[in-house]
C-alpha cells in the first residue's frame, strides 16, 4: 500500500514505537529496579549514492529524535535474507532504502504479520503484492502519473470454489436429480473454466505490459527531505544531501532530462529559503557558515580538483563530442585549448594553481567554444558547497568521490568498510576521506577512458541485430574495477554514446548496449548490465524481462541477485549463447 502522509503514517509511527520507553519502576528490599524496553528499528540500505543520502537524512532526524536503529547495507537480495534474519527477532518495524521495492517481501522473507516493513525505493516498476498489500508492506510515495499501475481485480482473483460446494448444497437440498445436476454443473465448471483461463490470460498480459520495463522513478533522498521539511526539521545540511542524491541520477542518466530540471528547482528553492532563515547578509555571515549555491557552472567531470586537459578528456560529454579516443579528436582538443586562450602549460596543471585569471575566465572561454566544438551539453548549472576557506565542492564531486569509494572493496577491504567510507563523505568534518575518494575518482574515470578507447578503436562494439554488445577484455590491471556495477555502467553509457556519435548508421540511436565484464575468473562467472538506447528521453529499459526470457528459452541459470533487473551474473561458457537468444528475442 502506499503512504502519502509520511509524517503521521511512517515518522510518527517510528518514533512512537521505537524511541518510547515503557518504565516500571518497582519496590524490592529498598532497591527501586527500573526496567526500561527501547524497541529499535532497522535500516537496510542498498548500495548506491541515492540511498545513502536517504539513509543520511534519516540519521539525522532520528538522532534529534533519539530513535535506536541499526543499519545494514545491502548489496543484494540475498543480504536483505541474510539481514532479516540476523535481525527479525528484535525489531518490528523495518525501513528498506532502494531495495525491496520491485521484489515480493511476504514471500521472499515470510514475515509474522506484526513486522511492518517501510519502502522507499526509486526503482521501478514496484512488486504488485507490495502494492496491494493490506498494511505490512508501506511504500512511502504517491504512484507516478506513468507507473500506470494495474487495478486489484484484474490481478488478483479471489477462488470460487467455496461458492460451487455452495451451489452443490442447496441444489441436494431442493431435491435437483444427480443426472440433471451433473449436467448443469459439468456446463458451468466449463463456463467458469473458460472464463477463467481468458481472465488468466488478460492478467498475464496486464502484467507483462506492466513490468515490461525497468526504469527510475524520484530519488530517495529528495523524498527524505521532503518529509524532513513537512515536519519542519529540515536544513542546509538536509537538503544538500538531497541534492547529492539527485545529482547522482543525473550523473548516471537514471531519469530524464525534464525532471532533473524541474527537481533542482525545486531544491533551489528549498536552499534559497534555508538560506534566508540562517542569514544571508554578506557583512554578518561568517566564513565557518555552511553555503549553499545554485549557479551557472560547467558540466566537467572534478575539473576544480583536476587539471583542465585531464577533465576535459575524462567527462563523458566532452570526450563523445570530440572523439577523444581518436587522434583527430586529441588535434581537437589540443585545437580548443589553444583557441581559448589557455596555455598548454596552464591545461596540464592543478586547476586550483592556475593564474586566477584564466581560473575567473575559464567558464565563459569554453561557453564561447561550445557550440563551435560541439560541446553546448557541458554548459549548465550545479550547487555548491561551501564550508569555511577551503571546504568548497560541487555536488558531482561529492558524486564521483562516493561512487569511486563505494566500489573500491577488495580481498583486504570488505564492502561494508566501502560503505561507511562513502557514508563518512557526507559529513563536513571528514573532509580526509572525501578528498581520498576524489583520487580514487580521478583513477576510476581514467581507466574507465582508457578501457573504451581500446575497445573503440579495436572495434570491438559487436552489432546482434536489435541491440549492440561489448565484453570487456580480461586480464588487464583495470579489468577488475568493472567487476562492480557502477563503473561498468558508466563505461557501458560511455561506449554507447562514442558508439553512436562516430556510426553511419542511421539506426545506431536506436540501439541498446549490453556490456559484460568478468565478476569472478575462479568461479567462472561474468556481470552484463544492459543500458537503454540513447533516443530515449525517458530511460527505459527491456532488459530485465529479456534477460528472463532468455534465461528461459536456454536453461541457462542466471543470478538475479541484484535489485535492478538490467543487471544480472551468468557462467561465461553460456554467455555466447545467451547472447543468441536474446538477439533472437528482440528480434
Amino acid at each position: 500500500m502506499f503512504v502519502e502522509n509520511l509524517k503521521d503514517d511512517f515518522y510518527n509511527l517510528i518514533q512512537g514505537n521505537v524511541s518510547n520507553l515503557v518504565c516500571t519502576i518497582t519496590t524490592m528490599s529498598r532497591i527501586t529496579v527500573l526496567h526500561a524496553t527501547i524497541k529499535r528499528c532497522l535500516l537496510l540500505v542498498n548500495f548506491d549514492i541515492d540511498a545513502i543520502c536517504a539513509c543520511k537524512i534519516l540519521q539525522s532526524l532520528f538522532k534529534n529524535d533519539s530513535v535506536v536503529y541499526t543499519i545494514a547495507p545491502v548489496q543484494g537480495i540475498q543480504d536483505v535474507v541474510e539481514a532479516y534474519e540476523d535481525n527479525c527477532e528484535e525489531v518490528k518495524n523495518i525501513i528498506m532504502i532502494n531495495c525491496g521495492g520491485t521484489i515480493d517481501i511476504v514471500e521472499l522473507l515470510e514475515p509474522p504479520e506484526d513486522i511492518v516493513f517501510f519502502i522507499i525505493d526509486s526503482h521501478r516498476p514496484y512488486d504488485l503484492c507490495n502494492i496491494y498489500s493490506e498494511g505490512q508492506i508501506r511504500i512511502l510515495n504517491k504512484p507516478d502519473e506513468d507507473d500506470e499501475i494495474p487495478e486489484y481485480n484484474e490481478i488478483f482473483h479471489e477462488d470460487t470454489s467455496d461458492e460451487e460446494n455452495e451451489e452443490e448444497e442447496s441444489a441436494d437440498e431442493t431435491g435437483e436429480s444427480r443426472q440433471s445436476k451433473r449436467r448443469r454443473l459439468n456446463e458451468e465448471d466449463l463456463i467458469k473454466r473458460r472464463e477463467r483461463r481468458e481472465w488468466e490470460q488478460k492478467r498475464d498480459t496486464i502484467v507483462f505490459n506492466y513490468m515490461q520495463y525497468s526504469y527510475y522513478g524520484k530519488s530517495s533522498a529528495v523524498v527524505m527531505f521532503e518529509m524532513a521539511w513537512k515536519m519542519s526539521k529540515d536544513s542546509l545540511d538536509t537538503v544538500w544531501w538531497a541534492i547529492i542524491g539527485a545529482t547522482e541520477q543525473v550523473i548516471l542518466n537514471k531519469v530524464e532530462s525534464r525532471v532533473n530540471v524541474l527537481e533542482a528547482g525545486r531544491l533551489q528553492g528549498h536552499v534559497s529559503r534555508l538560506s534566508h532563515r540562517q542569514g544571508v547578509d554578506a557583512e554578518k555571515q561568517q566564513q565557518s557558515t555552511v553555503k549553499v549555491t545554485y549557479d551557472k557552472d560547467l558540466q566537467l567531470a572534478l575539473y576544480r580538483h583536476w587539471t583542465v586537459e585531464a577533465s576535459l578528456r575524462h567527462s563523458i560529454t566532452t570526450a563523445v563530442s570530440l572523439r577523444l579516443w581518436s587522434l583527430r579528436g586529441e588535434k581537437r582538443l589540443r585545437e580548443l585549448l589553444a583557441e581559448m586562450g589557455l596555455p598548454l602549460a596552464q591545461s596540464k596543471q592543478r586547476f586550483s594553481a592556475m593564474d586566477l585569471n584564466l581560473r575567473k575566465e575559464f567558464r565563459q572561454m569554453l561557453e564561447k567554444l561550445a557550440s563551435k566544438y560541439n560541446v553546448d551539453s557541458v554548459v549548465g548549472a550545479s550547487f555548491t558547497l561551501q564550508y569555511g576557506y577551503k571546504f568548497k565542492y560541487c555536488a558531482s564531486d561529492i558524486v564521483y568521490a562516493m561512487l569511486a569509494l563505494l566500489e573500491s572493496s577488495t580481498k583486504d577491504r570488505s564492502p561494508q568498510h566501502c560503505f561507511l567510507d562513502a557514508l563518512d563523505c557526507l559529513s563536513r568534518m571528514r573532509k580526509n576521506i572525501l578528498e581520498r575518494g576524489i583520487e580514487k575518482a580521478k583513477m576510476m574515470l581514467i581507466n574507465i577512458y582508457k578501457t573504451a578507447q581500446g575497445i573503440l578503436e579495436m572495434k570491438q562494439v559487436m552489432n546482434a541485430g536489435s541491440f549492440l554488445y561489448v565484453i570487456i577484455p580480461e586480464g588487464t590491471l583495470d579489468s577488475r574495477l568493472f567487476a562492480h556495477s557502477h563503473p561498468l555502467f558508466m563505461l557501458a553509457q560511455f561506449i554507447l554514446k562514442a558508439y553512436v556519435e562516430a556510426s553511419r548508421n542511421r539506426n545506431a540511436h536506436g540501439w541498446p548496449l549490453l556490456a559484460s565484464a568478468t565478476f569472478n575468473s575462479d568461479e567462472g562467472t561474468c556481470i552484463l548490465v544492459g543500458v537503454p538506447p540513447v533516443c530515449e528521453e525517458q530511460p527505459r529499459s527491456l532488459f530485465g524481462k529479456a534477460f528472463e526470457q532468455a534465461a528461459k528459452n536456454t536453461n541457462a541459470y542466471i543470478d538475479t541477485d541484484y535489485f535492478d533487473t538490467t543487471i544480472i551474473r551468468l557462467k561465461i561458457e553460456e554467455r555466447p549463447k545467451f547472447f543468441d537468444a536474446l538477439a533472437a528475442l528482440l528480434t
